[in-house]
């Protein structure tokens, strides 16, 4: 049947042999259209929507362009097992031949033709390509980016066209010479190529005075519609008919010569700067791509931030490509010259005596096409400022090529298609370095090497003058520049050398800006986060959000600020350079007063601790009460998108790392209300999530602000935080619990000093969990009924919920099972009265342990199920190991598989998150299965481990539990092993009074 092909010169259709496939609707025909201009080629997803939807793409148009991809697939035919387009990481593919696409056969045909010596065979060549346009191309398109190829593929039509009448008047086929050149004189009255073809047709066909005629036509046509003469081919052509040159009848039948209306003097020119020696491409290969782009008639433009590298890239490419344009390279550094005074420059490079290049800026762009027309030019626009500027040096011809670089992407220029180049990787930026300063110093400083790379944030600028600095300074160790580069307050005063200067750069970028855009720039280098959402623009400018943004896409178009994918909860964010983030600061600490600068970070902090609290109230964690300061909170609303509660711990998913430099740039700053505020809106998030030492590294470094600040409600907060992730999230010599009791005891003091009786509910709790360890169950019980009348009191419905808890672990801690499921049924009806599903988990939890106990296994087991459920759905995996244990010992007495691999699981997750309490009962669970398959060996190792692990817990009924089960496991192997730790176990149990030894669970 043959190979399928495709047509995109006329309408988007392909053949499979004389078979017409069924390509499906016309938007569809459009996607497949957009592969296939850059057949075997990757196309960026972004790209596609942009060539099929234009710049600004509805929102479904992702979802609807996969389910084209989808059935374009389905219906294309491939003769491999894979499909003819391929999805990968950086877009799609049309896994395909270019030839057997019509357009790219078109050029490969014409470029042939131009390499053909015999006029004959490369006019035969010619008509083929020509041969192929059945129309319109890629009719039926009307987006900007189609628009533009249909306009760059009419000018290959069109100088192709006139290289045939070249060519077939070279060889003597007159008639058809006059056909085509007819054919373009009428499509463009004004063409002097076409008119010359047209004429010397004419008159070797015996027809004199028709030549003389349309060589007068055209004369009048050009000084009415240009105001110009003709050129000196047409004036020349005119005379030699007028003379019946004889010359003019000569055929050229070999393969040089040139034909007379075409015989005008150029000297190409070759202005292009030498190329890059250390040139250093980046992982995408752009250098390669913007190669590979530069064809007759495309005009690619090289976009960035300053620094970024743009010009080096260009001036690698350009010298590569320049033997493919043998009429001339010409390089301009636009910056902000005027486009006459560029034309009137480039005019001189092109031979023009000065005297004939015309006053009017148009017109000397008239001259500047005219003289390119039919020509293979490279032209360099380097610097561009803007559209407007680039617009009116573009050649209007398929056989030039344009390369630009500019800072903003030329949305304006038509037919433009953009590379953005990024910074450095750190392996990119460590290239760089090593070609800078040699192999030898950076290997024997690798550390050093990727540090001064980090810190000039992968800017090639900046590690490109950090290197120059160490070259020239030969006896500098690389770690001498770490320590000039790591203070930010001069780090832009170090990246200069020679001409070279990071902070120049930027200035550039932004002298640029209009007033607004400068302003938010230099508000936003006094907020120290990774990247931030749209929101805060708003925030800080006290501005619409439509508005604000408005001024932020600016500085995006200057690569000043680059745009993310959608986070986790659907927002795009933005994020600041490091270096463009000193320079803004620079500018703000110059531009701003010290009261606008700190209300600026104040409305930005402030902003995220309005959203962190709204949110955190949906966040199923600790049941803490919720205690807030009198930190600055701007009105959020219309700001940010009306998030569903579910979506609450996916909220603090996007923001955690923006979350956690604001806290830390509170604490910088002395804003400790809002400082200990924000911290406390994450305790639940960093609970959920099991980012224990997030959770404690952040507390102890907003503890040590309010302590210093003398704040003791935010210390009050913090300490309380840091009392919970410390006891069950830990190591340690000394026993966890009895450490949790003295602390507890300090802290329940310190509320009720300051009157917070929420505060005083929540440490109670804890301070009742310790009795319970120790054994003093009345005390707890006691403890626990005080904190639930604090509770009560506060109207803390978290709090009734943890001393009701706190009431059913002491029970059941104590043997009174019946009593524990009374209070874990009770904070079950809490925890759904306060919406929190870890603890209506947690409860059902305690209340499947007392079942459990209390021999009611069926009830036991499927409340467990439905807290493992809970806690699943919402990736909880304190509250999943929790249930797990107790499932794994709910079923020891019958479903051991169950029983080992819940076991198992618990164990692992315990490990990975530093749960040492629930590490050691995993293992005493795995050794009481080892003990009931009769491998005492193995239940010896696992409760060992176990026994070791609960010496620094205090918790005694489970620590005797231990060593009981160790002891159990010694007698097999070793009896007086066995012997110490039943003693050991007795010892215990004598020390905590009175305890039954059931209870191995805890909350």
């Amino acid at each position: 049947m043959g190979a399928i092909r495709f047509s995109l010169l006329g309408q988007i259709e392909a053949w499979l042999g004389s078979d017409v496939v069924d390509l499906g609707h016309q938007k569809q025909r459009h996607v497949l259209a957009a592969l296939l201009v850059d057949a075997d080629r990757v196309v960026p997803v972004a790209r596609v929507l942009e060539r099929v939807w234009g710049e600004d793409p509805p929102r479904s148009a992702q979802t609807t362009l996969y389910s084209y991809l989808s059935r374009l697939r389905r219906a294309l035919p491939s003769e491999s097992e894979c499909s003819l387009i391929e999805r990968h990481p950086g877009g799609y593919v049309a896994r395909i031949d270019p030839d057997l696409v019509d357009l790219h056969r078109f050029r490969r045909l014409v470029a042939q033709a131009k390499a053909t010596p015999r006029p004959a065979a490369a006019a035969e060549v010619l008509e083929q390509a020509l041969g192929l346009w059945r129309g319109e191309p890629f009719d039926g398109t009307d987006s900007a980016w189609f628009t533009a190829q249909r306009t760059t593929l009419h000018r290959e039509h069109a100088v192709a066209r006139l290289d045939l009448g070249d060519l077939l008047l070279r060889c003597g086929r007159d008639a058809d010479a006059l056909a085509v050149a007819s054919a373009c004189a009428a499509d463009d009255p004004l063409d002097e190529r076409a008119a010359g073809h047209l004429a010397l047709a004419l008159h070797r066909l015996g027809r004199k005075a028709d030549a003389l005629a349309c060589l007068d036509r055209t004369r009048r046509l050009l000084a009415d519609e240009l105001g110009v003469d003709p050129g000196a081919a047409l004036v020349e052509l005119r005379a030699r008919v007028l003379a019946d040159d004889p010359e003019l009848l000569r055929i050229d039948s070999g393969g040089g010569g040139a034909e007379p209306s075409a015989a005008i003097t150029w000297s190409a020119p070759a202005t292009l700067p030498p190329d890059v020696l250390d040139f250093t491409d980046r992982a995408g290969q752009p250098a390669r791509l913007v190669e590979q782009s530069i064809t007759g008639g495309r005009v690619v433009a090289v976009v960035g931030m300053g620094g970024v590298g743009k010009t080096s890239l260009v001036r690698h490419v350009a010298n590569r490509v320049a033997d493919r344009f043998p009429d001339g390279q010409l390089w301009v550094d636009l910056g902000d010259a005027k486009p006459g005074d560029v034309l009137a420059r480039l005019l001189r490079v092109l031979g023009v005596p000065d005297r004939a290049i015309p006053a009017d800026p148009a017109e000397r762009g008239d001259v500047f096409r005219t003289l390119l027309r039919g020509r293979t030019v490279l032209i360099v626009l380097d610097n561009a400022m803007s559209a407007q500027q680039v617009y009116p040096l573009l050649p209007g011809t398929g056989t030039c090529a344009v390369l630009i670089t500019s800072r903003a992407k030329p949305t304006g220029a038509e037919g433009v298609e953009c590379v953005e180049l990024d910074v450095f990787t750190p392996d990119e930026g460590v290239a760089l370095l090593t070609k800078l300063v040699g192999a030898q110093r950076v290997a024997a400083e690798p550390a050093a090497a990727e540090r001064i790379v980090a810190l000039c944030g992968g800017l090639p600028l900046a590690v490109r003058i950090a290197g120059a600095r160490l070259a020239a300074r030969r006896t500098w160790r690389l770690e001498h520049m770490v320590a000039q580069l790591r203070d930010e307050c001069r780090r832009l005063d170090q990246l200069a050398v020679g001409d070279l200067e990071v902070r120049a750069s930027l200035a550039l970028s932004y002298a640029d800006l209009a007033a607004p855009a400068r302003r938010l720039l230099r508000l936003l280098g006094l907020i120290a986060v990774p990247d931030f959402p749209p929101w805060v623009v708003a925030v800080l400018l006290e501005l619409p959000l439509d508005e604000a943004v408005g001024h932020a896409e600016a500085l995006v178009d200057a690569h000043l600020l680059t745009v993310s994918e959608a986070d986790p909860v659907g927002q795009y964010r933005y994020r600041c350079h490091d270096l463009v983030r000193l320079f803004a600061a620079e500018r703000a600490a110059e531009e701003e007063t010290p009261d606008e600068r700190a209300h600026a970070v104040e409305r930005a902090l402030g902003g995220w601790l309005a959203i962190a609290e709204r949110m955190a109230e949906f966040v199923p964690g600790p049941c803490y009460a919720r205690i807030s300061g009198s930190a600055h909170r701007p009105p959020i609303d219309g700001l940010v998108p009306d998030l569903p509660r579910e979506w609450s711990d996916a909220w603090f998913d996007a923001e955690r790392p923006a979350l956690l430099a604001a806290v830390r740039q509170a604490c910088r700053s002395g804003l400790v209300d809002l400082a200990f505020d924000l911290a406390g809106c994450l305790e639940k998030y960093f609970d959920l999530r099991g980012m224990y030492s997030d959770w404690r590294a952040l507390n102890s470094e907003v503890l040590d602000v309010c302590v210093a600040h003398g704040h003791r409600l935010g210390e009050a907060v913090m300490r309380r935080g840091l009392l919970d992730v410390t006891t069950w999230i830990a190591g340690g010599s000394g026993e966890a619990m009895g450490e949790l009791r003295m602390a507890a005891v300090a802290l329940w003091e310190l509320f009720t000093e300051l009157g917070h009786d929420a505060g005083a509910a929540d440490v109670a709790v804890m301070h009742s969990w310790s009795s319970t360890a120790a054994g003093r169950h009345a005390e707890a019980v006691a403890t626990a009924e005080a904190a639930l009348a604090m509770a009560e009191r506060a109207c803390h419905v978290g709090g009734r919920a943890r001393a009701e808890l706190a009431l059913a672990v002491a029970h059941h801690d104590s043997g009174e099972f019946t009593a524990g499921i009374r209070h874990a049924e009770r904070a079950l009806v809490h925890a759904r009265e306060l919406g929190n599903p870890r603890w209506e988990a947690t409860a059902l939890q305690f209340a499947g342990i007392g079942y459990r106990e209390a021999g009611e296994f069926e009830v036991s087991g499927r409340l467990l199920d439905q807290s493992l459920s809970i806690a699943r759905a919402h990736r909880d995996c304190y509250t999943e190991v929790l249930t797990l244990l107790a499932s794994a010992r709910l079923h020891l007495r019958g479903d051991r598989d169950r029983a080992c691999g819940d076991a198992e699981r618990a164990l692992a997750l315990s490990r990975r998150y530093r749960m040492t309490h629930h590490t050691a009962e995993g293992l005493e669970l795995l050794g009481l299965l080892a003990l009931a398959e009769n491998r005492p060996h193995d239940a010896v190792t696992h409760l060992e481990e176990s026994v070791a692990l609960w010496r620094t817990r205090g918790w005694h009924s489970y620590h005797a539990a231990a060593l009981e089960s160790l002891g159990r496991a010694y007698e097999q192997v070793d009896p007086a092993a066995a012997r110490r730790a039943f003693a050991e176990a007795r010892a215990v149990r004598g020390g905590a009074g009175h305890v039954t030894g059931a209870f191995q669970d805890r909350p």
